[in-house]
């Protein structure tokens, strides 16, 4: 609550000062306050500070201060995990700022792309995932698709902080762009039934059956719906994870950052100098 107070109190005496100094150019230039010229002021000349969000968690704090990514405003102690900044909003950059890795390079890039995930803590699992298992960059649909918020960093412990996320408008034509470079676009799926495996001229393969042998772009949809007919008919292939047990109906497909976890674990594990399991062990580590 102080901080709140603090906040309003802040922006409340920026606005007073702003008026104020608007009413004394107006005395200078010998113009009565009030009619024409009160009319045109509007609450958007009000804004000389760009906005601001406030960031919170230590590891988000910490990274976002080590990336140099954000403008920092002011660093506040002795409040959730001890500390608070607020900061400039972080925003994915340009899809076009990613490059043009082709298959000529590395036989095993792997790129992730997200259509329209909207919880922002499922987008910061899945970002946080990505970036423990080696993703090289992550595409993000522009529309309908959760902003990098605080929360979002939040969740990822600090992971989008330090990542490349990029965004589009036409995730379609990005993701027919890279098939014609050569890439593999494989999307995803839950546990097919008969019916969708009988009407889908795209091959389902289970993710334990996928071979990793040239660059490939995962895609992955939203909570609800999944993947749109769109993003869909753009894909080469679609990956699923098949259940160990037969599921009653409503417990077909996984949250999507369980699901994200799997499937990028099963295609990392291909991964030469990928660490087996039974010559190293991962710390869990705090949940962010």
């Amino acid at each position: 609550m102080r901080l709140l107070s603090t906040l309003k109190a802040a922006t409340r005496c920026c606005s007073d000062q702003l008026v104020a100094s608007f009413f004394t150019q107006a005395a200078r230039r010998r113009l009565q306050p009030g009619g024409e010229e009160l009319r045109r002021l509007r609450l958007d000349d009000l804004a000389s500070a760009p906005r601001l969000e406030l960031l919170f968690g230590l590891s988000p704090c910490l990274l976002a201060l080590r990336a140099a990514r954000r403008r920092v405003a002011r660093l506040l102690l002795q409040v959730h995990q001890g500390v608070c900044m607020e900061v400039t909003p972080l925003r994915p950059r340009p899809y076009t700022e990613a490059g043009e890795a082709g298959p000529s390079g590395d036989p095993q890039q792997l790129w992730l792309a997200l259509e329209g995930l909207q919880d922002p803590r499922n987008l910061g699992a899945v970002l946080r995932t990505a970036h423990f298992l080696g993703v090289d960059k992550i595409i993000t649909s522009r529309r309908n698709s959760c902003p990098l918020t605080p929360v979002v960093s939040k969740a990822s412990a600090g992971a989008v902080e330090v990542m490349d996320v990029f965004s589009t408008d036409d995730l379609t034509g990005f993701l027919q762009a890279k098939a014609q470079q050569g890439w593999l676009v494989a999307g995803t799926v839950s546990s097919p039934v008969p019916e969708i495996s009988q009407s889908s001229e795209i091959p389902i393969t289970s993710c334990r059956e996928f071979l990793w042998d040239r660059p490939t772009l995962l895609v992955l949809g939203s909570e609800g719906s999944g993947l749109s007919q769109e993003v869909q008919a753009s894909c080469q292939l679609l990956l699923t994870i098949l259940p160990g047990r037969q599921l009653p109906p409503g417990l077909e497909s996984l949250n999507v950052s369980v699901a994200t976890g799997i499937l990028l674990h099963s295609i990392c594990s291909q991964r030469k100098g990928f660490p087996a399991e039974e010559e190293s062990t991962t710390s869990l580590g705090p949940s962010s």
